[in-house]
């Protein structure tokens, strides 16, 4: 029910934007039969008026999982982290690939608000600010995952210590000896490919090391990637002992061209990864990886995104988990 407070905020919201209070009510809950330009400025409106459905049913039960791209372990793992937490509070999960890393299709607010969540999880690196109204306006808290930018301070994040994580795969290499080290980073546009980039480069630093320019690769954070820049640096006349690369899936890749170079893991070539998906245990040799705790990244941002229904703000909520390196077989003392 409407209480009378509501009701009148509602029919001032009408008289300004000069419509009917019907046509608001189908704005608020995402129903058709309204013009763009009418939509938009009763979505102002409802904004500036501070207008929050707090306490009201949502249709669904569901927990909605938004990703630019499936089909990595990694993403798995981020299900699985949403999953536990749904259970728990006898919620279902829909999980959505939409847009790229950047931010869902132009498209995907319409769906979200038409199945109105009571919270959803973005695996990406921002929102428009009309589609953070949009969900504000109907009380459809958000929180986004290890975001790849920088996001506003009004919008929660959950994210790892991708800087720190990057000081200790260098630290870890320059103990063992590693003066030709090499990197794989991530894409540039990523702010936590350049944080693992930096942390790595700095520790080097510290420790004297240079990393010179043909010994710095970048791609996407897949196997392909590390394949193609692995095969690149190995090829090198004066071939790194030791290669960092940003992301487990990257490192497997690293593992394809050593075999295909005939380079021997970790007697040649020692390899650290990023991220310890379940993978980093079993590929032989196991994997020194830095390990992000991406199942919990998932279930805090799960946990925040329930306990933010009917805040009334949501400033400064970044939230960044540590990372530990977790050493296997993957790295050595180089040869003399």
């Amino acid at each position: 029910m409407t209480d009378s407070g509501e009701r009148a905020t509602l029919s001032r919201i009408a008289d300004d934007a000069e419509v009917s209070l019907s046509t608001v009510s189908k704005v608020l809950n995402g129903r058709s039969g309204v013009g763009e330009a009418t939509r938009a400025r009763v979505e102002a409106l409802l904004h500036e008026h501070g207008y929050n459905r707090r306490g009201t049913a949502q249709s669904s039960s569901l927990i909605e999982v938004v990703f630019g791209q499936l089909g990595t372990e990694w993403t798995l793992e981020i299900i699985r982290g949403v999953e536990r937490v749904a259970k728990e509070n006898g919620l279902s999960v829909v999980v959505t690939e939409s847009g790229d890393r950047h931010a869902p299709a132009a498209d995907w607010i319409e769906g979200a608000l038409e199945r109105r969540p009571v919270g959803v999880v973005l695996v990406l690196s921002g929102l428009p600010e009309e589609s953070r109204r949009q969900l504000r306006v109907r009380n459809i808290p958000f929180v986004i995952i290890d975001p790849a930018g920088d996001p506003p301070p009004d919008v929660p994040a959950i994210g790892a210590a991708n800087w720190s994580g990057g000081t200790l795969a260098a630290r870890h290499l320059l103990e063992l000896g590693h003066t030709r080290v090499a990197v794989i980073a991530g894409p540039d546009d990523m702010l936590m490919s350049r944080a693992r980039l930096s942390g790595f480069r700095s520790a080097l630093d510290a420790g004297g090391v240079a990393v010179p320019p043909e010994y710095l690769r970048s791609g996407d954070f897949d196997l392909a990637s590390g394949l193609a820049e692995g095969l690149a640096l190995l090829s090198l006349p004066e071939p790194p002992t030791a290669i960092f690369a940003e992301s487990d899936l990257q490192a497997l890749g690293v593992y394809e061209a050593a075999r295909a170079k005939g380079v021997v893991i970790p007697d040649e070539l020692s390899v650290v990864g990023f991220d310890d998906l379940p993978v980093a245990a079993w590929v032989g040799p196991p994997l020194t990886t830095v390990r992000q705790p991406t199942a919990d990244m998932a279930e805090q941002a799960t946990r925040l995104a329930l306990r933010l229904r009917g805040a009334a703000t949501h400033d400064h909520l970044r939230i960044d988990l540590a990372t530990q390196l977790v050493v296997r077989g993957s790295t050595a003392v180089p040869r003399a």
